[in-house]
């Protein structure tokens, strides 16, 4: 029990770091936007991490795998762990440090999101659209591939990003605006809001208490008050200019 306490408080203690690095961005990037990115992106990443530690301990409390949002924040990290592929970099740091504004110029993207219910402020992550599936879809034949999932997984995990996350939904819509999904991006923290909110309800029904002044405040959240339509989105094109 007490181990997995330690995991929920971990996660929190990320989740906290996130909004604090998150609010820092907005000042440190007119200061060094270089220092600014980086850490934001180390702060997900660090959620993503705390994510799986919580997987670890508590798989035998929740199906991890059969629910698209959690399962897909697990193939996330572990891409990102291993990092062997140019997979998963965010929209920051693949517009504003790797020369995205000069390569793009002129182009026009589509940010898409899933929408967060209860008029919660919505925060805002992206990764691109089409590495979602260059990492999982055999049939693309990318040479990016999880080759440490087996081919029946990753076509249960394909299968749940298009009818479960509904990112057919997104293809669609940026289809009949002639968006190429190269040119999509999707914010992944409803994603990550969606699935903590089903484990951290999972554990609490399994009477598993959240001690920890974080663990305590993110499970009011995540309990009680945040909830993802996952049906629903939100789409903010963005046309590129090069500074």
């Amino acid at each position: 029990m007490e181990i997995k306490q330690l995991a929920i408080d971990k996660l929190a203690n990320t989740m906290r770091i996130y909004i604090e690095t998150k609010i820092d961005f907005e000042r440190l990037k007119y200061i060094d936007q270089e220092e600014a990115i980086n850490n934001l992106d180390r702060a997900f990443e660090a959620k993503l991490e705390a994510f799986h530690s919580l997987y670890d301990v508590t798989k035998t409390d929740f199906s991890y795998f059969d629910s698209a949002d959690s399962a897909t924040l697990i193939m996330l990290r572990n891409a990102i762990h291993h990092r062997n592929h140019p997979l998963f970099k965010s929209w920051n740091y693949e517009m504003l440090l790797n020369e995205g504004l000069k390569k793009n110029h002129g182009a026009e993207f589509l940010l898409a999101s899933h929408n967060v219910m209860n008029d919660i402020p919505k925060m805002k992550y992206y990764y691109k659209f089409d590495d979602f599936y260059a990492r999982i879809d055999s049939n693309l034949g990318s040479p990016y591939l999880e080759t440490k999932m087996n081919k029946s997984n990753r076509e249960k995990l394909v299968f749940q990003l298009k009818n479960e996350l509904h990112f057919d939904i997104v293809s669609n819509y940026a289809k009949s605006n002639r968006y190429p999904t190269s040119q999509i991006y999707i914010n992944v923290i409803p994603i990550f809001i969606s699935a903590v909110s089903k484990v951290f309800k999972a554990l609490k029904s399994k009477g598993i208490e959240f001690k920890g002044f974080d663990a305590k405040v993110y499970e009011e959240a995540f309990v009680n008050e945040l909830e993802v339509n996952i049906k629903n989105f939100s789409y903010m094109p963005i046309r590129v200019y090069k500074s």
